[in-house]
C-alpha cells in the first residue's frame, strides 16, 4: 500500500525579513519517511525546519500538509495539526520542572507521560528537577520528549547530538533510531555529522546556498564516499 503524502513544499522562497535563503525547494515526505537533511554551515538546513514550522518569512511558494494549504497557518496551530520541533537550542524553561514541561504541551495520543519515562528513564528519575538544573544531554532528552508529547506525526530534529558526550549519543542514536523504525513518525533529521544521520534515515536531500542539490537514498550517499565529501563536509 503506497503511503500518504505528510508534508510538501512547493517552490519555497523563504528567510528572514528580506533576505531570502531558501531557494525554490520542492520537497515531499510522506507518512513515516524518514530524511537526512545535510549540507554545510549556513546553507540553510535550520531554515528550512523553521519554515515547516512558519517561524520564517515566506516570499513565495506553498507549504501543504497532508494535501491542506498550511502557508499561513500559525507555529501553534501547525504543532496541533502534528508538526513536533526538537530546536537546537532546546529551549529549556527555569521556571518549569522535567515533568511540568512535559505536561504543558501534552495533547491526547500514543505519547504520554508513561510512554516517555519509559523511552528516557532518566528524565523520570529527574522529574522534579527545574529545566536549568539539567544536563547537556538531560535537557536533550527532555527536548525530544517534550516534542512527543505533542503526539506529532512528523518530528523535525535539529542537530540533535551537538555538543553531547560519546556516550549520550550513543543512547540518543538509538532512541531516534527506535523512532525511525518502529513509531511511525516521520522524521526529518539536521545533522552535521552526516555519516551518524544518513545511518538513522532512509533517505538524504542536501542543500547548497538555500537549494536542493542532492536526493537520494541515504545508503546510496553513504555508500559513495567521493560524492558525500563532494557535497558536505563529513564528520
Amino acid at each position: 500500500m503506497s503511503k500518504k503524502e505528510l508534508i510538501a513544499l512547493d517552490k519555497v522562497r523563504a528567510g528572514y525579513g528580506e533576505a531570502v535563503v531558501l531557494e525554490d525547494v520542492d520537497l515531499v515526505l510522506n507518512e513515516g519517511d524518514s530524511l537526512a537533511l545535510l549540507g554545510r554551515n549556513g546553507m540553510g538546513k535550520t531554515t528550512l525546519l523553521l519554515t515547516m514550522m512558519g517561524l520564517t518569512q515566506m516570499h513565495s511558494g506553498r507549504i501543504r500538509w497532508k494535501g491542506d494549504d498550511i502557508t499561513s497557518v500559525s507555529t501553534y496551530k501547525r504543532a496541533h495539526m502534528g508538526l513536533g520541533w526538537v530546536p537546537q537550542e532546546r529551549h529549556m524553561y527555569p521556571s518549569l520542572s522535567v515533568e511540568e514541561h512535559l505536561t504543558v504541551v501534552e495533547r491526547p495520543g500514543e505519547w504520554d507521560l508513561k510512554r516517555v519515562y519509559k523511552l528516557f528513564p532518566r528524565l523520570e528519575e529527574r522529574r522534579n528537577n527545574m529545566g536549568n538544573q539539567l544536563s547537556g544531554g538531560e535537557q536533550q532528552m527532555l527536548a525530544i520528549a517534550r516534542a512527543l508529547m505533542v503526539n506529532p506525526r512528523l518530528l523535525l530534529l535539529d542537530e540533535p547530538m551537538e555538543g553531547l558526550a560519546p556516550i549520550i549519543v550513543q543512547e540518543l542514536l538509538s532512541v531516534v533510531g527506535g523512532l525511525v523504525r518502529d513509531s511511525g513518525l516521520a522524521v526529518i533529521i539536521v545533522e552535521q555529522h552526516a555519516r551518524m544521520a544518513l545511518g538513522l534515515t532512509e533517505r538524504a536531500i542536501v542543500l547548497d546556498r538555500g537549494r536542493i542539490v542532492h536526493d537520494s537514498p541515504s545508503q546510496e550517499l553513504l555508500d559513495d564516499n567521493d560524492k558525500l565529501n563532494r557535497l558536505v563536509a563529513v564528520a
